[in-house]
């Protein structure tokens, strides 16, 4: 972990340290009821309130709930595009973590303000669920393959010196596999939050995961049968997941979590080399991506005619694009539509 992400995280802690202090000293005055989205009797009338941190398991959540979702209250907490790198709770976002029935969150370095957020609640019967827990030996650590771009030196220091700790890849989303394990336990979680409708999340689950089987299988047969086996990308990579469950070979600027974003010479000149050496038609780069570095890589190969396409990584996905018709499924479609074509 970088040294600006670490001073984020002592800011941030502090923050909420606060903000859990003045939330105590005022929920000694009103009790739940006077706080917004508790469980007292005018809570939304009585709604579950369901939050979410990022959009995969908020629209996770939507498909479980069925018919029933209009009938919840349920929020996407990181809800304006940012990334959830560089999320900063404020304080209603600690109020409704720690007042409403269910808190769903992934839990790996970027959810690191979580645990002082729930040291605090104003509902003692809230369902907290760690999707990360819920897959126990199937996280992955994150990687430093050839080329990528290096820590910075203290980090590099730290590493050498076998100080640092390999970071768990926190991007379990990007594998259809452990989506259909995230949807069950989110399933789970909120049969026991509301038992009365526990059969129907269940059925409900089951379902979506048949869906979610299918496109995995997708993936399998377009992979399997590609020309290729090799992606490259000019920016993060937080497809390690995707990467490991179907076989490929991947080389890219940084890691998946990695604060850095400006790419050396000798990082440039690498992945350059790799579009000639392997001549791959396309450089991929992230949905928030200005493409810089991407186009930089492009204008350093022999060629200098790959296409530069965008693979979804969904940590920037907002409410408003799940109203317009955005789903989990429709953008991992669209991430094997650019697949098959970086692969072939």
């Amino acid at each position: 972990m970088g040294t600006i992400i670490k001073a984020m995280r002592v800011i941030t802690s502090l923050g909420i340290t606060i903000i859990l202090v003045l939330f105590g000293l005022t929920g000694c005055g009103t009790g739940s009821e006077g706080v917004p989205g508790s469980t007292g009797e005018d809570n939304r009338e009585g709604q579950l309130s369901i939050v979410t941190t990022i959009f995969p398991e908020y629209d996770w959540v939507m498909q479980v709930l069925g018919d029933r979702a209009a009938e919840t209250d349920v929020t996407l907490l990181l809800d304006d595009g940012v990334d959830p790198h560089s999320f900063q709770p404020a304080a209603q976002d600690i109020m409704k973590v720690s007042s409403c029935d269910v808190f769903i969150y992934v839990g790996g370095e970027s959810d690191f303000w979580v645990d002082d957020a729930l040291k605090e609640s104003v509902n003692p019967d809230r369902e907290d669920l760690r999707l990360m827990n819920e897959l126990e030996d199937r996280i992955l650590e994150e990687e430093l393959v050839e080329g990528m771009e290096p820590a910075d030196e203290e980090e590099a220091g730290q590493a050498a010196e076998g100080e640092e700790e390999p970071e768990a890849d926190e991007h379990i989303w990007l594998s259809l596999p452990l989506a259909q394990t995230s949807v069950q336990a989110i399933a789970r979680t909120l049969g026991e939050a509301d038992p009365d409708h526990a059969a129907e999340y269940a059925a409900n689950a089951d379902a979506y995961c048949e869906e979610l089987a299918a496109l995995d299988a997708d993936y399998d047969e377009m992979i399997g049968t590609a020309a290729r086996k090799t992606i490259l990308v000019g920016d993060r990579f937080p497809f390690l997941y995707m990467a490991k469950e179907y076989g490929l070979t991947y080389y890219a600027a940084f890691q998946g979590c990695s604060a850095e974003t400006e790419a050396g010479f000798s990082t440039i000149a690498f992945l350059a080399k790799k579009v000639d050496e392997m001549n791959l038609p396309c450089v991929l780069t992230l949905e928030a991506s200005d493409q810089s570095i991407a186009r930089t890589i492009v204008e350093s190969t022999s060629s200098k005619d790959q296409q530069i396409l965008r693979l979804n990584s969904m940590q920037t996905v907002t409410g408003r694009d799940a109203d317009a018709g955005m789903s989990y499924i429709s953008i991992m479609k669209e991430n094997l539509e650019v697949l098959k074509t970086a692969l072939n």
